[in-house]
């Protein structure tokens, strides 16, 4: 049964314009700056709770799954209602949830405080999938995996200001980098009232848009829509195994480079700038070239090699300079998701972009979900050990088998995909 929304009147915009790419980039760096701020001093955060290494990895853990299990759930929600209402008003509302998180958060006294905030903070937030959807309302088909990677790249900036200014502040006070991120949230939704445009007419007679259904829109069936999407096949799983490995690898970074070289936040807060400088380097100046000489399906499978070899260097890592080797080495890891989305865009028509990548960024928020039930308990198991000692990286070593689990269906699903247009 199709059930009707009300429309979101208070954020309607306050000028005619056409939506444009630096519209939606701007919001994005500056939602990802926000975000990249809090990485390097939340699990220092929680460890002010507790009185070890084994209870900081059990309780960080709980904290992110805290996040992951609301997104999960809401994700395919925000992602429909886009769909139906438009990207605008969802997108202000993950503004709004973004900033009362973070103000919350510096205000928290206990642990209990800190999984009742980012469970909300969850909820609220679906930016990422509802900014995918408005690059492709306004590119054609052909165009939207360079168009993802010039947003991949604005979230790689994002992750070059965040950190470094959430370990420059966190090594002032652990609860300062919460309050800016606040205060950079907020003035992403006064951005986003005052001055971004809407990507999805309204307008009957385009009829873009497309009626909320809550069963669509339930995060169980938003993933059997995308599973069934003619061109996903496979790569569902690959999405899935490629998540998966990301958000272990989000879950234990900042604990496992404490564990095994000794970083603070200020050292943590660099590495997690370098890997923003690739990923905007990549996503914003050579996806396009390298688009001109690969397929994103060559591309594709070309990165999941390169990010396969990088987890298992990472976890073997002896010497905490040899994290940033491998992080530059790593170029072609950055080119994944804007090449896989790219697919699976291609693969939805105009009225679905929005529920499709809902449904990744709810596959994705379900893979954040499992992250820390995997990712914390092998954290846990090696806290006890030595600086230094190659045991610690047994995290990333499970990381690294992920992803060439999602190597394997990569290549399994681009060659049945070749073979059944030959026999067409």
């Amino acid at each position: 049964m199709t059930q009707s929304i009300p429309r979101f009147k208070l954020f309607l915009p306050r000028r005619d314009r056409t939506a444009a790419m630096p519209f939606i980039m701007l919001a994005t760096l500056i939602d990802m700056a926000s975000i990249g701020l809090i990485i390097p001093v939340l699990p220092a955060l929680v460890g002010s709770f507790t009185g070890s290494q084994a209870d900081q990895a059990f309780w960080y853990g709980v904290v992110t799954f805290a996040f992951g299990l609301a997104n999960f759930f809401a994700a395919p929600i925000l992602g429909a209602l886009s769909d139906s209402n438009g990207r605008r008003p969802v997108l202000l509302l993950g503004f709004c949830g973004l900033a009362l998180s973070f103000f919350a958060t510096a205000l928290a006294t206990a642990l209990w405080m800190l999984i009742a905030v980012r469970l909300v903070s969850g909820a609220m937030q679906a930016n990422q999938a509802v900014a995918n959807a408005y690059v492709a309302d306004i590119t054609p088909p052909e165009g939207r995996a360079k168009r993802f990677g010039m947003l991949g790249a604005m979230f790689g900036v994002g992750f070059i200001l965040g950190p470094v200014m959430g370990g420059l502040l966190g090594a002032i006070d652990l609860r300062l980098p919460f309050y800016v991120a606040g205060s950079l949230a907020l003035l992403n939704l006064l951005y986003g009232y005052f001055v971004l445009p809407e990507s999805l007419p309204a307008s009957t007679s385009t009829q873009r848009r497309r009626a909320f259904e809550w069963k669509a829109a339930n995060p169980v069936g938003s993933l059997r829509g995308l599973a069934q999407l003619k061109g996903a096949g496979r790569l569902v799983a690959v999405i899935a195994c490629s998540g998966l490995a990301q958000f272990v690898l989000y879950t234990c970074w900042v604990l496992y480079t404490t564990f095994k070289f000794g970083w603070g936040p200020l050292e943590n807060g660099w590495s997690l700038a370098a890997v923003g400088v690739v990923s905007a380097v990549v996503q914003g100046l050579l996806l396009g070239p390298l688009l001109r000489h690969f397929s994103p399906r060559r591309l594709a499978v070309l990165g999941l090699v390169s990010s396969t070899l990088a987890y298992v260097m990472w976890g073997l890592a002896s010497q905490g300079w040899m994290m940033f080797a491998v992080i530059f080495v790593n170029v072609l890891g950055a080119t994944v998701a804007a090449s896989i989305q790219s697919i699976i865009s291609g693969a939805a028509d105009a009225r679905s972009q929005g529920q499709a990548l809902g449904a990744v960024g709810g596959l994705n928020s379900l893979m954040a979900v499992i992250a820390p039930l995997i990712g914390a308990p092998l954290l846990t198991m090696v806290s006890h050990l030595p600086k230094g000692d190659w045991r610690i990286g047994t995290p990333l070593y499970f990381c690294a088998v992920l992803q060439a689990a999602a190597l394997g269906l990569a290549i399994s699903h681009f060659r049945r995909e070749r073979q059944m247009r030959t026999s067409a």
